[in-house]
This record gives C-alpha cells, structure tokens and sequence, in this order.
C-alpha cells in the first residue's frame, strides 16, 4: 500500500489550514516583544498545549514505540515521574523569578545577575545543546520520511541530485522557517496548539488500526503484549547500564528536567509569552497533558509488537527499532487513515523545529544585535530564522554519521541535548540562590562540564574520553585556586 493522493491531500489540508490559522491568530509584528514574547498576551491555555507539542516531537512519536517493542516501558518514569516534580519546581519556583523582571530568555536573567560574560557564556551553551538535540529530532523525521515515502523521495532524489534524506530534512525545515517567519513565536505558539491535536489523532488512527488487523481486537493485542512484559514501567535496577530506573526518574532526571524546562529558552521562551505569572504557572503546570500523549504512544508500541507477533510477514518487532511504527504505517494502515498519520508525524517534527527556530533567533540576536531600531531588529530577527534553518538542516544531515553507536535515536536525542543541561543549570541556580558566587569559576567550569559529559557520552566513539575528564578536572581545581581572591559579584535588587 503506498503513499496514496488521498493521503497526499490529507496531509496538504491539514498544512494549509494550520498555517492560516497560525497566520489569523497571530496579529502585527511591529516589535521585537511581538516577535519573541508574543506582546505577552497568549492565552495560558494555547501556551501550555505548544509546550505539550514541543515537548513531544518526532522522537518520542515515532521511537518510543520501537523501543517499547524492543524491551518495555520504563521510560515512562521519566515523563510520569520526573517531568511532574519539574514541571511543580518551575512553575512555583522560577516563574516567579522570571517575571520580576522584563526579560527576553533566562540568559537575561543570569545576566543580570552575574554579569555579561555569564550571559554570553549560557547562551553559547543553549545554542550547542540546541543544535545538537534538534538535529537528532529533524533526523528521525527525516528517516520516517524515507521508509514512508520511498518511491516519491526516490523520484525527487533522481532528479534533483539529492539524497533522499535530504529532501526530508529540507521539506520540514522549510515549512518550519516559513511559520515562525510569518510571526515570530504567537504563529508558533498557536500553530503548535492545532499540531498537538493532530498527534491524538494520529494514535487514534493507529490504535483503531491495530483492533481491527488483530484478531481479538485492541484490548487482546495489549493483553498479550502485558503478558510479555512489555507493558512493565517501573525499574529498581541499580545498575548504572540501565538507562531508565525510577531512581533517576526522581532524582536525576528530575533535576536534570529542571535544566530543560526552566533554564532552556527552548521552553521558557512560551512561559513568558503568558501575561503574568500565575498564567504562566497554570500553562507549565497544564502542559503535563504532553504526558497523556507520551502513555498512548508507549500503548501503541505495545499494540504493534503483538500484532507483529500475529502476522511475521510484517517483519520482527525486536529487530526494526526505530523503523517499527513507519513499517506499519506503510503496510496496515489504509489509505486517507495513513494521511492522517503521516500529519501527526509532520505535526511532531514542526512543532519542536520552528521552537527552536524561535529560539536560537532571539539567543543570537541579543549577542550580535544589542541595540538598534524595533523593525530593524525585527528584519534581522526573521534573516537569524533563516540561517538557524539551515545550520539545523546540516546537522541532521550530518547525524546518519554517528547514529550508531545509540540503541536508538530517542537515546541519542536525550544523550546529544544533555550534554549542556548541567552547566546551564548550574548557571542559573548561581544566579537564582542567594549565594556570592566568583564569575570565573562558572566560565571554567561551565565548558569543563561540557567537555566531561561529552568524553562519556561519546566513550564508544573516541579511543581517549577518560582523558577528557581527567585534564579537565585538574583544570577546573587550578582556576578555582587562582580565582580564590576574586572578589564575588553582588547581587542586583530585583526591579
């Protein structure tokens, strides 16, 4: 069953008409608040359900499944347990903070606090753990699109020259660009509201899919998946191999979230679209609807092992990993359904593309443009949209080389993002507490911490990384003896 132009024109509706909509809903640019801020007046409501949207992506659409059909489903402690305790801490913890003051990104804010070198120091931080992360989701789109849409992407490729991947990665990146072009983040706010629709429809389809290809129905395909343990989601493994464990889903990850949700402009960026602070409570708090998503995802994953398991013509579940959910997309679900599919896996990869779009803009415009005039700073704001487009577009490309060496990319998006979260943490808890913190200790330490996770997280690619941490640890212990007289940076009162 191929890619059909019922399916064609499902999919170019639901584009069309998410783009009208963003565009209506949006309202006039004239300034930089509009662009990036969204004139701070978004209703909580939209805000939280584009956090959702952001928050899930492509990776957990289309991986999670295979890697539940491949072991089980303990990643959920991470979504069910430690992105609520975050999501308690940022709402009545740092929203608060955040709207003491008219700030743009919580680099401002560590600005303001440590000083200039401190928010040059965070942003860079973002902008690499940005790139990286978002390169993995754009990635794994892109492979969808290639299983999906074979023959069309083999006609493109055969006459323009390029891969097959490439269209991919080319096709979202440009619709991206052109929704977050139009308005700034409000067209991205809203448009990712609809997107987020679009994903329960795509499960429902799905779901509805398997109950009738599985002989018993949908609740039958979840026993039998059950009694195979797939549906097992709590882990007390103490191993350190064990990648998801309910100790690091209330500990680790939990405070590791708190770099994700709080102190990624990625997603404080909507936070402070809202009006006040109690909006922007309600929306981070309400955004845990993301969660509802996550569980029916890991369901389908279940659902799609047993009815592997019933009809092996299909392939084996265990071995397709990440290319399970698009192998039964193609081969079971029927034309005009798969349409409405293939827009929840498009809905997935915009909606966390033109965020970080939005993003990236804002962080490297207050770097290169500090002061200039509002339609100035709007015209170079939309000319940094087009550029992060494309350095995206390239890294995704470039991912293939290294993916590997992960069991799957929705392991490889997490190990690539986090490689920053801890120093960008570290950075505004020294800002936030109230503590008399050294500046120079923070810009040593910061990429040193960098450098460590990576030479782990990359142990299976480079002969040295136990190196890395080594040299850097001696590093960070001579700076802190040489900047022991520095005088620590006062704190400024909050406006």
């Amino acid at each position: 069953m191929t890619f059909t132009l019922l399916d064609w024109s499902v999919v170019a509706a639901v584009l069309l008409f998410t783009t009208w909509i963003g565009h209506r809903l949006t309202g006039k640019t004239r300034t930089l608040r509009d662009f990036f801020l969204g004139g701070r007046h978004l209703p909580w409501y939209a805000v939280a359900a584009s956090i959702a949207a952001t928050e899930i992506s492509a990776v957990t659409y289309i991986s999670l499944p295979g890697r539940v059909a491949a072991s089980d489903m303990s990643y959920l402690q991470v979504v069910l347990i430690g992105s609520l305790i975050t999501r308690l801490l940022v709402g009545y913890w740092l929203v608060p903070a955040y709207y003491e003051r008219e700030i743009y990104s919580p680099y401002d804010y560590v600005g303001q606090a440590l000083g200039e070198p401190a928010r040059r120091m965070t942003t860079g931080l973002f902008t690499l753990g940005g790139i990286l992360g978002q390169s993995a989701r754009v990635y794994m789109t892109a492979v969808v699109l290639e299983v999906l849409l074979a023959d069309e992407l083999a006609w493109l490729a055969a006459r323009t020259g390029l891969e097959p991947l490439t269209i991919a990665v080319l096709f979202f990146t440009t619709i991206a660009v052109l929704w977050t072009w139009m308005g700034g983040i409000a067209t991205v706010v809203w448009t990712d509201a609809i997107l987020f629709l679009l994903f329960g429809a795509g499960i429902a389809v799905t779901l509805l899919t398997v109950h009738f290809h599985y002989e018993g129905g949908l609740f039958a395909a979840l026993h039998a998946g059950a009694t195979a343990g797939k549906t097992h989601w709590i882990s007390t493994s103490t191993s350190l191999q064990a990648p998801y464990t309910i100790y690091t889903a209330l500990f680790l990850l939990s405070w590791g979230q708190l770099g994700a949700y709080g102190c990624d402009q990625l997603m404080v960026q909507r936070i402070l679209c809202c009006r006040d602070a109690k909006e922007a409570r309600r929306a981070v708090i309400a955004s845990f609807a993301a969660a509802a998503v996550v569980v029916l995802c890991a369901l389908v994953g279940v659902a799609l092992w047993s009815d592997f398991q019933a009809h092996p013509n299909l392939g084996k579940a265990a071995e397709l990993g990440d290319r399970l959910f698009p192998t039964y997309i193609t081969r079971v679900i029927r034309p005009g359904l798969k349409g409405v599919v293939i827009a929840g896996v498009f809905a997935a990869a915009i909606s966390s593309l033109d965020s970080a779009l939005a993003a990236l803009s804002q962080t490297s415009l207050a770097l290169i443009s500090p002061s200039a005039r509002p339609e100035q700073l709007v015209r170079r704001s939309r000319l940094l949209v087009l550029a992060w487009g494309a350095a995206l577009a390239g890294c995704a490309i470039a991912i293939r080389a290294v993916e590997s060496h992960w069991d799957s990319v929705l392991s490889m998006a997490l190990s690539l993002a986090g490689f920053t979260q801890g120093a960008l943490l570290a950075g505004f808890l020294l800002a936030f507490l109230p503590l008399r913190p050294r500046r120079l200790g923070f810009l040593i330490g910061a990429p040193i911490s960098v450098l460590v996770v990576a030479a782990i997280q990359t142990a299976k690619l480079l002969p040295w990384p136990w190196f890395v941490p080594i040299g850097c640890t001696v590093t960070l212990l001579l700076a802190l003896l040489i900047d022991r007289g520095g005088e620590p940076i006062p704190k400024p009162p909050a406006d």
